[in-house]
């Protein structure tokens, strides 16, 4: 019951906000078919459990849950055009509270005795849901 209600709110979130577009859609799509690969050639090759609809369900409302605020935090803050210290800085302001907001998220949807490592899927979807903004410089 608790998976319809968050994926209702990612849905109903997707549709109204302005910045979630069809690229946010495609990035949650791609992050979710690539974790799901993962996770099957994980059952195939070491033993891992297989995952049913409800964990795929799960990964799919984590992966968007992440995209959907790597996005805001990047439109926030849009990623520098140049590499150097001030991306490093952005990097660790969107891992460190995504990996604590991703445990919270793994405890509600799988509990104490987690199969999948939600936490770490929520953190690598927002950090590259906070590339979708780019910040331009002017050219002299």
């Amino acid at each position: 019951m608790l998976i319809l209600f968050f994926l209702t709110i990612l849905i109903a979130f997707y549709l109204f906000h302005p910045h979630l577009n069809i690229l946010a859609v495609k990035k949650v799509l791609g992050i979710t078919l690539f974790v799901e690969l993962f996770y099957l050639i994980g059952h195939y090759m070491s033993g891992w459990p297989f995952p049913t609809p409800v964990v795929i369900l799960q990964i799919l409302i984590v992966v968007a849950t992440g995209v959907a605020i790597g996005v805001l935090f990047s439109r926030i803050w849009p990623l520098p055009d140049k590499k150097g210290f001030e991306r490093i800085a952005r990097t660790l302001l969107i891992m460190i509270p995504a990996l604590g907001i991703g445990i919270g998220m793994q405890l509600l949807l799988q509990g104490q005795y987690a199969t999948q490592a939600l936490y770490l899927i929520f953190a690598l979807s927002a950090w590259l849901g906070s590339g979708h903004f780019i910040r331009e410089t002017a050219q002299s």
